[in-house]
Formats: structure tokens, C-alpha cells, sequence
């Protein structure tokens, strides 16, 4: 069989130039870390990276909001707390004013505490979250609990935003002034402020002051309820937290498997690829050099 000196050379340079461009992609590899360097050299991988990148880039941003859940779940949980405080402080009093040996000047100054507890309720359930927004009103930014001209209370009742933490997923980190402070038809800072007056004026009966002792009561579970729901979100965030790393941790493993540089194997590839193109530039060397005679030895 006769091969054309051209067909010769041109299979040769083919098969060099594709060692070399072999190599070339090899050492490209090493050098940047990453066996993708555009969609044609795998597209299925390379539109998996996309997807990965995307769903990266929206988990960063769940993340950040799962932080300042969690930051403003604990702020509305203290702030439950200080009012479960106070309320227990005022049931306190209210034993106190009942005991029979309080006189009527002793029974006034504990209605005047009263009154400042009533107050101090107030200004808790006012707070605003670290966003600056109604921790117990909605994100208009009104008053969660607003006094009224003859002294009764009108309470807030829709609250802020949930903030979104994952596909489909939000969480709500405050509540209603409303849902913390009435409870069986009755609002805590209502019983507070009438049996302060009462006290006060010396017009309050030990029956009145029983049934406030209940009312309290009352308040306090109604405020632990909330207190157990808010806790109840915070173990979720906790949830969320934790699932999220976990799948950026997976994620991470099938971004790296696709388009990180296996440098170990890469360059024990990169010394082959070069031994045999050298083997075959050597080779076509020698063979190019041969004249007639040197064949017909």
C-alpha cells in the first residue's frame, strides 16, 4: 500500500496537535482549579453548576434572614418574659393589698405601683425589634397598645411581615399586642388601670381584688401561650439553620465533583500525554529524515 507524503505528514501534525491541545487543556486545568472552562466542554455540568450557583446564591440569602429570624425571635421572647415579670409582681401586690392589715394610705401606694406597672406593660408591648419595626404592631410602624381618653386600652391587631426563609417558607417573629394582652374576653392593662383607680380611691372591695388575683393569672398563661409559640418558631429557625448547611455542605460535594481539578490525576495525565507527545514528535522526526536509500537498505 502506497501513503502520499502529504497524507503522511497531515496525520502526524493531526495527531500533535491534538496531544498538544490535550496538554494545553490539562495544564489550563491545574492552573485554574477547574475542569469546566466553558459550556461545550460538558453541557450537562456545566447548566447542573448553574442551577447549583443559583440555588447557592438564594440559600445566602435565607441565611441571612434565619439569623435575624432567630436575633428577632429572641428579642420578642425577652421582652414575653419582662411581661410575664411584671405581671407576676403585680399579682404579688395585689396579695399584698388584700392582706387585711394594709391601711387605706398603704392600699393607695400599692395602686399607684400598679398603675406604673400597667404603664411599664405598656411600653414593653410598644418595643420595637432590632429592624426598628413593632415587635407586637404591624410594619406600619402604629402604637401596639395605644391608651384612650378614658383610660381603656385599644390593642394592635396585626403584626409585621413574616420573613421569608427558604422556597415557600417564612416565619413570623412578632406577634399581636392583641393576642398577648386579652384574654377570656378581658385585656390585662384593663384589670390593671381599674383596680389601681380603685385602690386608690379606696373603693376597692376584697372580692374586687380576688377576682384580679384570677385575671392575672389568666393573663400570665395567656402570655405564656404566646411566649410557647414564639419558642416554637425559634426551634424551627433552629431546624431551617441546621438543614441549610447541610445541603450547602451536599451541594458543595457535587459542585467540587463537577468542576473542581482532580490535581493528582490531572498531572499524572498532563506527564503521559506529554511522554507520548514527545514519543511521536521524536518518531516523526526520524521517519520525516529518511531518504529513498535509507528505505531500500
Amino acid at each position: 500500500m502506497q501513503v502520499a507524503t502529504s497524507l503522511f505528514y497531515d496525520r502526524n501534525a493531526a495527531a500533535m496537535q491534538a496531544l498538544q491541545s490535550h496538554a494545553d487543556t490539562l495544564n489550563t486545568q491545574v492552573a485554574t482549579g477547574k475542569k469546566l472552562t466553558s459550556a461545550s466542554d460538558d453541557p450537562v455540568a456545566y447548566q447542573t453548576l448553574r442551577g447549583i450557583a443559583t440555588a447557592t446564591a438564594n440559600d445566602t440569602a435565607y441565611k441571612g434572614n434565619l439569623t435575624l429570624a432567630g436575633s428577632l425571635l429572641t428579642q420578642t421572647d425577652t421582652t414575653l418574659g419582662s411581661i410575664t415579670t411584671q405581671l407576676q409582681q403585680a399579682s404579688s401586690l395585689v396579695l399584698q393589698a388584700r392582706n387585711g392589715t394594709q391601711t387605706a394610705d398603704s392600699r393607695k401606694i400599692i395602686g399607684q405601683q400598679l398603675a406604673g406597672i400597667a404603664d411599664s406593660i405598656a411600653a414593653l408591648a410598644n418595643g420595637k425589634d432590632a429592624r426598628g419595626q413593632p415587635i407586637f404592631g404591624d410594619a406600619n410602624g402604629g402604637a401596639a397598645v395605644t391608651k384612650n381618653a378614658d383610660g381603656s386600652y385599644t390593642y394592635a391587631t396585626t403584626t409585621g411581615s413574616p420573613i421569608p426563609v427558604g422556597e415557600g417558607q417564612t416565619v413570623q417573629t412578632g406577634d399581636t399586642a392583641a393576642r398577648v394582652l386579652t384574654f377570656g374576653g378581658k385585656d390585662t392593662l384593663g384589670v390593671l388601670s381599674t383596680l389601681a383607680a380603685s385602690l386608690q380611691a379606696g373603693t376597692a372591695t376584697d372580692g374586687d381584688m380576688g377576682q384580679a388575683i384570677t385575671d392575672l393569672t389568666d393573663a400570665g398563661t395567656q402570655v405564656s401561650d404566646v411566649q410557647a409559640s414564639v419558642g416554637a418558631r425559634g426551634a424551627r429557625v433552629d431546624i431551617l439553620q441546621s438543614t441549610l448547611t447541610t445541603t450547602a455542605n451536599d451541594r458543595e460535594t457535587l459542585r467540587s465533583g463537577l468542576e473542581d481539578t482532580d490535581t493528582t490525576a490531572a498531572l499524572a495525565e498532563l506527564s503521559k500525554t506529554m511522554t507520548i507527545l514527545s514519543a511521536t514528535q521524536a518518531s516523526f522526526t526520524k521517519l520525516s529524515s529518511l531518504s529513498l536509500f535509507d528505505y531500500l537498505k
